[in-house]
């Protein structure tokens, strides 16, 4: 296997310098390119990327082609499970929630944020089936059965916990049954089999399915959405090393500038993959703030 053409790799250090990297860390990657081979462990959760082993797979081989090294994705049923996984070391780089970032950023190094319709940011949709045309907010769902998508997601049970509180609603209480699904995917089918009156779930998610799967959201709309957030991010363990960090950023920002780079970026229903600002995820942040206030 060959690595990134000299001209690609110039323009993506270019690029990570235009982004705010300096001359420091575009050594790194530099240096990194003569990294020793070893297994890279990439974390996935059914949450994000639900039913995607064919995707998986042709990721797995466009990253060990620019890596000239093994990579193995390890899929688990939660964010949970996940994270903690990263922080024992057992995987070595994730794709997570911002949720768990910011409650763990200490221990977790930011390596890319994807970028979606132009920004790195994505919102998150209540949903309800077709039929209830008048409901608009949250606050309008008191006693009705309610779908989350997992207990570390931002979009799927931060966001809606925190609405409730903002307007003095115990959530606790509020709902006459709750249930997690983990996966955002179903969170949409509970509310349009009636399994569950509302749910909230990841716009950008929603939007891909509605655009790639248009059958599978064809019962359900979208009630309300929330002010944007930083997109879910790609984390990496704190102990990774920065050569192995480099080489792996480096390939994750390059995808764009190969063709099969670009079919995965649209399969996935992303623009690229950015160097991420920390700031992004302050939003989230005040939500846990707001959350804390209240027991779980």
């Amino acid at each position: 296997m060959s690595g990134l053409p000299f001209s690609n790799t110039r323009r993506t250090l270019i690029h990570a310098v235009g982004a705010g990297v300096g001359l420091a860390a575009c050594g790194a990657v530099r240096s990194a390119l003569a990294a020793p081979q070893q297994k890279v462990l990439f974390g996935t959760t059914a949450v994000f990327l639900d039913n995607q082993v064919r995707l998986l797979s042709k990721w797995r081989a466009h990253l060990e082609s620019h890596l000239e090294q093994e990579v193995q994705f390890v899929q688990r049923g939660s964010y949970g499970e996940i994270t903690e996984m990263l922080l024992a070391d057992q995987l070595d780089v994730a794709w997570v929630c911002g949720y768990p970032y910011v409650t763990h950023t200490d221990r977790m190094k930011l390596l890319a944020i994807p970028q979606y319709k132009g920004r790195p940011l994505y919102q998150s949709y209540l949903i309800v089936p077709k039929s209830q045309q008048d409901i608009s907010s949250i606050t309008e769902l008191r006693g009705k059965v309610f779908a989350y998508s997992d207990p570390q997601s931002n979009s799927g049970y931060l966001v809606p916990r925190t609405e409730l509180i903002r307007n003095s609603l115990d959530p606790r209480s509020f709902f006459s049954r709750t249930f997690f699904t983990f996966a955002h995917r179903k969170v949409a089918e509970a509310v349009s089999t009636g399994l569950a009156s509302a749910g909230e779930i990841d716009g950008y998610v929603f939007d891909t399915m509605a655009k790639q799967l248009p059958d599978s959201v064809s019962g359900v709309r979208v009630a309300w959405k929330s002010p944007a957030y930083g997109f879910p991010p790609l984390v990496a363990r704190k102990g990774l090393s920065m050569e192995t960090f480099a080489r792996i950023q480096l390939a994750l920002l390059a995808m764009p500038e190969s063709a099969d780079g670009r079919e995965l970026l649209e399969h996935l229903n992303l623009d690229r993959f950015v160097i991420g600002d920390d700031r992004l995820f302050d939003g989230i942040r005040s939500l846990v703030r707001i959350s804390d206030t209240m027991p779980t």
